[in-house]
């Protein structure tokens, strides 16, 4: 990145147009997108500081999903976070338009024990 950081997202995405050529390793430019996934050891804060950098920098959207709380909060440099629960439909018009995905859908199944005893 231009601040010379070298962490990398969980996910990115670049437009196709930004690239000039496939990249052998990580891409030396600000994604469009970031996503960090929140693990167990993770702390929020400091994910929300990471994408809100990258927001900094030039990325159009960052997300941060935390499977703990079973929400996606959505960062955009045009203004204040939002935080989306079960229920609520995760979309990014500006990179992706005409894409939806069910926040539901981001957490793993919970299978019942007799669907476990198969």
């Amino acid at each position: 990145m231009p601040d010379t950081n070298l962490k990398a997202p969980d996910v990115s995405f670049v437009r196709a147009s930004r690239l000039l050529q496939s990249p052998r390793y990580f891409g030396e430019l600000v994604p469009d997108l970031v996503v960090e996934i929140k693990s167990q050891s993770d702390k929020i804060k400091l994910l929300a500081t990471k994408i809100l950098k990258f927001i900094e920098l030039g990325a159009i959207v960052g997300i941060l999903i935390d499977p703990d709380e079973e929400t996606v909060t959505i960062y955009r440099s045009t203004g204040e976070p939002t935080v989306l629960g079960n229920g609520d439909i995760l979309a990014i018009p500006e990179l992706f338009p005409g894409w939806e995905l069910s926040i539901t859908e981001l957490w793993p199944p919970i299978f019942t024990e007799e669907e476990t005893q198969i």
